[in-house]
């Protein structure tokens, strides 16, 4: 998989579409809570195989820290990895833009992926879009 910025309305499109097919029609997340009044101010990236889209997540900047946000990957594409070349690259983009700390809010299924890339629970369950989440955080190397 080739991650890269989405630079282009047709690349932005190709992250809204796989952020539709995963949170909207998968999960059940309404439209108008999925597509946000921060997508104007993120940096968006894209997944692609074989220039096809697979995966999409955004980055936002907020206080001390660089934060993860709507990280997805279509479910055939699951367990291959693709998730944590995402992170790995919205890592990057935090480091590159002087930020050392990273946060996001993770559906509590997906703690223990978080986990094994090095991130720590530091709140309670809470409730977003209808699914439960909590707070990690990670300091970059």
């Amino acid at each position: 998989m080739k991650v890269r910025q989405a630079a282009t309305n047709k690349d932005i499109d190709d992250a809204y579409s796989i952020r539709t097919i995963v949170f909207v029609d998968e999960q059940h997340v309404p439209p108008e809570v999925e597509i946000d009044e921060y997508d104007p101010e993120a940096i968006h990236l894209i997944g692609y195989e074989n220039e096809e889209p697979i995966a999409a997540s955004r980055v936002r900047f907020t206080g001390d820290f660089g934060k993860l946000e709507r990280i997805c990957v279509l479910q055939n594409q699951r367990g291959k990895s693709r998730g944590s070349q995402m992170i790995e690259e919205m890592e990057n983009i935090i480091k590159q833009n002087g930020y050392q700390k990273a946060k996001l809010n993770a559906q509590t299924h997906a703690i223990k992926f978080y986990e094994r890339l090095g991130y720590e629970v530091i709140s309670d369950e809470f409730m977003d879009a209808g699914i439960p989440h909590v707070t990690m955080t990670k300091l970059l190397a």
